[in-house]
């Protein structure tokens, strides 16, 4: 039996304007000669725990009564983001959609059947491309065998399994549900069902020494994964650790750290293609890489962000954050709660933002061509930055040092606006 919830009192009315396709065709401030390529995100809230680090919208799932016995509401919560989609399609109409990553909360709490059901309403709606990467995060806390066989068979081309690390003192303190066990046979049974996934692992945990990091990163290696995450624990607002927070490793282990990262993986035939991520050639994450290279990207379920470009604007929304108060706005047509242009005057450090996490930067032309923009508009910040030792340029391109991805807030900074 499907699960249904009350309405919700005092809801809120979405953002005016957030699917009126004309009012953002209007002319407007940019010239953009072309769009840039198009992802589709898909936020699935819920999750077993609320790890201690994480500030990401997800939620834990806790059965509205008794009589609900169905767990989490797939039925209708997919119900919810096809409604969605379907009110956001004016302002895709005609797009090629590249990629579709599937994230979290746990989305691997969702049944292969919910997943398919999922794809196929997309695919009945959108134009993929014949290599379309759809990525799905996956937890190894809800792994079963034979689910990510599944997963595949329902569309899914890749995994992206959060791993965190294999020992068990420390995943009990980052409040993950699986252990070192059923890590492995996770990432075990994704390599035998995909042609490629991501291992997602953190580093500088708390009471993490040298060696602890040395016995991850053997373990991670000796999967032989295509791709690899490495995450540096940062301390986040509203979390739990943010409220009562962990020792952690001094700075400069930190550092010694991710340069332990960087040579392992380097001698293990893994390239870093991006400041927290190293992967073998051809395995790169797709969707990843948009975001970085300014891409657009609708985004649809709870908390989900999106940044659209049209001929004269480049647009930001956000949907509503709470689960049942999205699905009620969503099933009205009014999933968007916030909508806005993005400013010209943000556009250089939104752009620098994404594509100076690249190890091969970006072009001069694709500067132009995502935000409309002449170079002029960030000469300054490169002559900076190129004097500071933290990018080099040449006609063509222009990319970050070492020194450069290893200060990327610094060298992200010399690129915001100027105060009024």
């Amino acid at each position: 039996m499907a699960t249904t919830f009350p309405i919700l009192p005092a809801q809120a009315a979405g953002a005016p304007h957030a699917n009126d396709v004309l009012h953002w065709m209007r002319p407007g401030p940019l010239q953009l000669s072309a769009l840039p390529p198009l992802s589709l995100y898909i936020h699935l809230p819920w999750c077993l725990r609320k790890c201690p680090y994480c500030d990401f919208n997800s939620h834990e799932w806790r059965a509205a009564s008794e009589a609900d016995i169905d767990g989490i509401p797939e039925a209708a919560y997919i119900d919810a983001l096809v409604a969605d989609l379907d009110a956001a399609l004016p302002l895709i109409w005609g797009r090629s959609v590249h990629t579709i990553f599937i994230g979290g909360g746990t989305p691997s709490l969702f049944s292969p059947q919910a997943i398919d059901r999922l794809l196929s309403d997309v695919r009945a709606r959108l134009k993929l491309t014949p290599d379309c990467e759809i990525t799905l995060e996956a937890n190894p806390g809800t792994f079963e065998r034979n689910r990510f066989r599944a997963y595949r068979s329902a569309g899914v081309t890749r995994l992206s399994v959060g791993v965190q690390s294999f020992n068990d003192e420390h995943l009990k303190a980052l409040g993950r549900v699986h252990d070192r066990a059923q890590a492995i046979a996770a990432l075990e049974e994704a390599a035998s069902n995909f042609d490629t996934f991501n291992l997602d692992l953190m580093y500088a945990l708390p009471g993490q020494t040298l060696e602890d990091l040395e016995a991850d990163l053997s373990q991670a290696l000796a999967l032989a994964p295509p791709h690899l995450s490495v995450y540096h624990l940062t301390i986040e607002p509203n979390t739990w650790f943010a409220k009562f927070p962990p020792t952690l490793p001094e700075d400069d282990i930190a550092y010694a750290m991710l340069d332990r990262i960087t040579e392992r993986t380097g001698a293990s035939g893994m390239s870093r293609y991006e400041v927290s991520a190293y992967a073998r050639e051809g395995h790169q994450c797709a969707h990843n890489l948009n975001y970085w290279q300014f891409g657009d990207y609708l985004g649809i379920g709870a908390g989900a962000h999106s940044k659209l470009s049209f001929a004269h604007r480049i647009v930001r929304q956000v949907r509503f954050r709470e689960p049942r108060l999205y699905m009620e706005n969503a099933r009205a047509g009014a999933a968007v709660s916030q909508s806005d242009e993005v400013a010209l005057a943000d556009l250089p450090f939104e752009f620098m933002l994404n594509a100076l996490r690249l190890k091969q930067g970006f072009t001069l032309p694709q500067f132009s061509e995502r935000t409309g923009l002449a170079m002029t508009s960030i000469q300054r910040g490169l002559e900076e930055a190129e004097r500071k030792g933290l990018v080099e340029r040449d006609l063509f391109r222009v990319w970050p040092t070492e020194r450069g991805l290893d200060f990327l807030s610094d060298l992200q900074s010399m690129f915001l606006p100027d105060e009024e």
